[in-house]
């Protein structure tokens, strides 16, 4: 082949190649500009007041994943009816990847665009969802807590692989202080007592804060292959090991029982866990009725007797509940929501 022809050849293959790339372009935007059209069946939406302040009637704030003009943002409805019409702010709106508010704190971890790829942050909201303050993060953003007292906040971020059920991944733990401006950007920096001893190694991940108070949480730890449930002491800046195998715990109003995702032998490798609940006093665990793989960090209703915790649906997430003890069957709550909050 000549060299003329040979660019000519290169020509036309670059044409192509534009052609397709600009075609997937406008696919994308096409899809994307979809997604902002209310769908018919889609759960309605309208626009009011979305408060984190305590007191009121009880309601559950959570991210609204349903396809329409309110995708993504934070939205509010009645705790008891919670597939009725969801309110989103009529101001500005908040638009969370994750989210979780107590005491009227809210935590919403929030990605931002840029032309040379993402960034992510970590915001701290009043009741009235105005930022407080605003740090950077430095991965995708996958856990949030907030004390009940609505002063100290978590947040856990993916720094390196995208998935719990891997064995590769890396992540990053940070708690801030929001009354005294404290922050550990990484829990990493905290003694670690496994044993009875002080424990080091270079493959320490932690993820999945829960508060007991504004001094004590528990966490998991993952090394060398292996999980464990910890408890925090923050003024001491130490984690011990408390049982194995246990990841995104999340204690129970009275502080007595913590709802954990367990991976079980002969699962699928990819979905890996069921639900149980552990019983801190006895250290006596339970399998909740709730079958299918939970990879998520499950929220306590305020009466202590279910749990919530998504799963996929057809609009992006599904909030689902199972009772606590055990027994019963699994009860879809309501659809295209995740990151719940439950406000009274």
């Amino acid at each position: 082949m000549r060299t003329r022809e040979k660019i000519l050849v290169l020509l036309a293959a670059v044409v192509v190649l534009a052609a397709v790339s600009g075609a997937a372009l406008w696919h994308g935007r096409q899809q994307a500009a979809r997604k902002d059209q209310a769908q018919q069946g889609g759960p309605p939406v309208r626009e009011g007041t979305v408060s984190l302040a305590r007191g009121g009637p009880a309601r559950i704030v959570f991210r609204n994943t349903a396809w329409g003009p309110h995708r993504d943002e934070l939205t509010s409805v009645p705790a008891g009816s919670p597939d009725t019409v969801r309110t989103a702010p009529s101001s500005a709106p908040v638009k969370c990847l994750r989210f979780h508010a107590a005491g009227g704190t809210g935590i919403c971890l929030q990605s931002e665009h840029h032309a040379l790829g993402e960034t992510y942050r970590a915001v701290v909201l009043d009741s009235a969802l105005h930022e407080t303050r605003r740090i950077t993060v430095p991965g995708i953003p996958t856990r949030d807590r907030v004390s009940p007292s609505g002063r100290m906040v978590a947040w856990t971020v993916f720094v390196g692989g995208d998935s719990y059920a891997a064995t590769d991944f890396s992540t990053r733990t940070g708690i801030l202080d929001t009354r005294t401006g404290a922050l550990t950007p990484s829990l990493e920096s905290y003694r670690v007592v496994k044993d009875g001893r002080t424990y080091h190694a270079a493959d320490v991940n932690f993820w999945g804060v829960t508060f007991a108070d504004d001094a004590h949480f528990y966490a998991t730890l993952g090394t060398k292959g292996a999980t464990y449930l910890v408890r925090g002491d923050i003024a001491r800046r130490t984690v011990t090991t408390v049982r194995s195998n246990v990841e995104c715990p999340s204690l129970s109003p009275d502080g007595r029982r913590l709802a954990f995702k367990k991976r079980v032998r002969g699962a699928d490798p990819d979905a890996p866990w069921r639900l149980y609940v552990l019983d801190l006093a006895t250290m006596r665990e339970s399998p909740l009725a709730e079958s299918r793989s939970v990879d998520d960090q499950a929220v306590w209703t305020p009466d202590g007797r279910t749990v919530t915790y998504e799963l996929a649906g057809d609009h992006g997430a599904d909030l689902w509940t199972v009772p606590a003890d055990g027994t019963g069957t699994p009860h879809r709550l309501t659809r295209g929501a995740l990151s719940p909050a439950f406000l009274r």
